[in-house]
């Protein structure tokens, strides 16, 4: 589990530089068209042995300038109802703005910790343009050139010091964690009232920090986990935000205190980007994986052949990590509820498999010897011994060959998959590494 810090600001201040800076990434924000879905960025920070989350809170012109600030507005509330920290981004180029102004006082009235950045300050002249932010109210500001890195490393010394610890300390670490998350009105809240149900039996309900999530402890029916839930689903939104952005910022939170990750999927709507957001945190996160295919009761056609189209669908747009389990339910009159928790269990204990090292040789090595790596620049790359790595959080593999530098993904891939079609590792990520025998 680890922090999250919001990147807010009004656009073309280098949001988005400064999100591959952190993250050590080269993808850029996308900013679709009014009207049409906009993705966004989550990744993750690693500085002096610690780690936290970014999100880019991004920023779009829909059609007017009053629309436009709005938009920013609200984006800048949700960041602050959920963040643990806010960076907050002005162009010391361009100087201050009224939307700067505007965003301050909103971040002023928060009582998360603010840090200012001056980016784009690419020179010694660019410094003296820093003074005129202190209108903000803001503290000092730290000037960075988010392009060429300059100043991150003491902008990130101070974020690690205005990080709250994270303390979990409460909850039992061989418990499984089950998350439920998924877009707005996919069932989330109903599903977690068919598991949790009137005839409930809830032992403990830990708090993490103010915006942490909250685990619920479930033993019943032969279960015994924690129930993974975010703040949201126990109370209102205080504002009329962007739904698909305030859904995955509180999903992050579920999904980095879980082990596995129950994904519900509108059945009357299908799979669609939001979901593909969601899906793509899990993944990195290297998070288990089970998906519900929720309200299932509104399908009209549930023939075999409607299932089988429904999976196929589902398991493209998730592609190459296809392996998990795929269930039909409905939260609302509790159709297969009980086989969501007996598959999250069953995904969980592939999480934990562990198998021997002669085992391992035994099965992969003749596999490996019928199929070899290609060569390459006339070298035959020859795999000579497979072990498993213990104590890791998913199941991770070690082939060592003579040139591991020469093979490739793609038969990375095959290596996967022969290992998932020799052993049981269904809705769980497993590693695969090549390293020098």
């Amino acid at each position: 589990m680890s922090n999250l810090v919001a990147i807010v600001g009004r656009p073309n201040v280098g949001k988005s530089t400064l999100f591959n800076r952190l993250t050590n990434s080269r993808r850029a924000i996308v900013s679709d068209e009014a009207g049409t879905t906009r993705d966004r960025q989550y990744g993750k920070c690693e500085w002096n042995g610690r780690e936290f989350s970014v999100v880019d809170t991004g920023g779009w012109v829909v059609n007017s300038d009053d629309i436009f600030e709005e938009e920013i507005r609200k984006q800048v509330i949700v960041a602050t109802e959920e963040a643990d920290l806010v960076l907050f981004l002005v162009d010391i180029k361009n100087g201050l703005t009224d939307l700067d102004q505007d965003v301050a006082l909103i971040l002023r009235r928060s009582k998360l910790p603010v840090v200012l950045v001056a980016n784009k300050a690419d020179d010694g002249k660019d410094l003296y343009g820093q003074y005129e932010f202190y209108k903000l109210g803001l503290g000092d500001p730290f000037c960075v050139s988010a392009a060429t890195g300059s100043g991150t490393g003491d902008l990130l010394d101070h974020v690690l010091s205005k990080l709250p610890a994270v303390d979990i300390s409460d909850v039992d670490d061989n418990t499984p964690r089950f998350a439920v998350v998924g877009r707005p009105n996919a069932g989330k809240s109903s599903i977690i009232n068919a598991f949790i149900g009137e005839d409930r039996n809830i032992v403990t309900e830990i708090a993490g920090t103010t915006r942490d999530s909250i685990y619920t402890k479930y033993d019943k029916f032969g279960f015994d986990f924690y129930l993974v839930d975010t703040a949201g689903i126990r109370r209102k939104n205080k504002v009329t935000e962007d739904l698909e952005f305030y859904s995955v910022m509180r999903s992050i939170r579920a999904i980095e205190n879980s082990d596995v990750c129950i994904l519900m999927i509108d059945a009357t709507r299908g799979i669609e980007a939001q979901d593909m957001n969601i899906f793509q945190l899990i993944q990195k996160n290297n998070k288990s994986l089970v998906v519900v295919v929720n309200k299932w009761d509104l399908v009209e056609d549930k023939s075999q052949a409607a299932i089988t189209t429904f999976e196929a669908a589902i398991r493209q747009r998730m592609a190459p990590f296809v392996d998990f389990p795929i269930i039909f339910a409905s939260a609302v009159t509790k159709q297969r509820i009980f086989k969501v928790l007996e598959t999250a269990k069953e995904v969980y204990l592939n999480r934990k498999c562990r198998i021997g090292t002669t085992k391992l040789n035994e099965v992969m090595l003749p596999i490996v010897e019928q199929t070899p790596p290609p060569s390459i620049k006339g070298k035959y790359i020859k795999i000579k011994y497979v072990s498993q790595v213990p104590d890791t959080q998913i199941p991770t593999f070690v082939f060592y060959a003579n040139l591991p530098q020469y093979i490739k993904e793609p038969y990375r891939r095959f290596l996967e998959n022969k290992l998932r079609e020799n052993w049981t590792l269904t809705g769980t990520p497993i590693n695969v590494f090549i390293r020098q025998k």
